[in-house]
């Protein structure tokens, strides 16, 4: 059984005779979705250190600048998802255009 996990791979991750390319376009789904939940967890813990702050105004701040660089992140995250998207119309890269549909 082992055999034929090592022959096969894992599904989605066989990158045999594969190029950069491919790789990347394999990888993007994971990174953004990655990327997703390490948002959500920001935020949750942000939004735990303001409610724990008990109005310490230091704390307060703090909590408000995790939760700020949260969505800096989030805006990062989803303005290069779209410049690769144009990028990839521009050039006719339907690999690309193509990663999540």
């Amino acid at each position: 059984m082992l055999d034929d996990i090592e022959q096969q791979g894992l599904p989605g991750f066989n990158f045999t005779g594969a190029t950069l390319g491919d790789i990347i376009q394999s990888a993007l789904p994971w990174i953004f979705g990655i990327a997703g939940i390490g948002l959500l967890l920001f935020l949750l813990y942000g939004g735990l250190h303001l409610m724990i702050s008990g109005g310490e105004p230091k704390a307060v701040a703090e909590a408000k600048g995790k939760i700020t660089n949260a969505l800096i992140g989030f805006i990062i995250v989803f303005v290069a998802y779209w410049i690769v998207q144009l990028i990839g119309m521009i050039f006719g890269l339907e690999g690309i255009t193509n990663i999540f549909g």
